[in-house]
């Protein structure tokens, strides 16, 4: 399953042009996509008008989810944060070693366009397309 991260999200609904907003766009109903609380936060609470707010909710709504952050994903998150700083490699935002953890732990994939999940990748083997 591909999780879909809120940076692809935040460029699909801003008609951003990006491959990864592209891809988002060309599977909509035609694979089995991702999405979860964490995502759900992020991508929302940017929108300033409610009738952008509803949109972007149904969208999300169409999707499989995952509640995302619980013990056993704090936990691997907490881990995979220190691994990665025991390597020298500080990730900027918690939220993404959080997205990244529960990828790693479920085996999902993840659709993204931000490159703090790279040291995720090289050194975790998070799994992206």
């Amino acid at each position: 399953m591909i999780l879909v991260d809120s940076s692809v999200w935040i460029d699909y609904f801003n008609d951003a042009p990006s491959r990864e907003a592209a891809l988002l766009d060309a599977w909509i109903g035609q694979r089995i996509l991702l999405t979860g609380d964490l995502i759900y936060a992020e991508v929302l609470q940017g929108f300033r008008s409610e009738r952008d707010f509803e949109r972007a909710k149904w969208a999300l709504d169409r999707l499989d989810f995952e509640p995302m952050v619980g013990r056993e994903v704090a936990v691997a998150a907490a881990r995979t944060y220190r691994r990665l700083r025991g390597r020298g490699v500080t990730v900027r935002k918690t939220i993404d070693v959080l997205i990244g953890a529960f990828c790693l732990l479920r085996g999902h994939e993840l659709l993204h366009n931000d490159r703090d999940f790279a040291p995720l990748v090289e050194h975790c083997g998070l799994r992206v397309v």
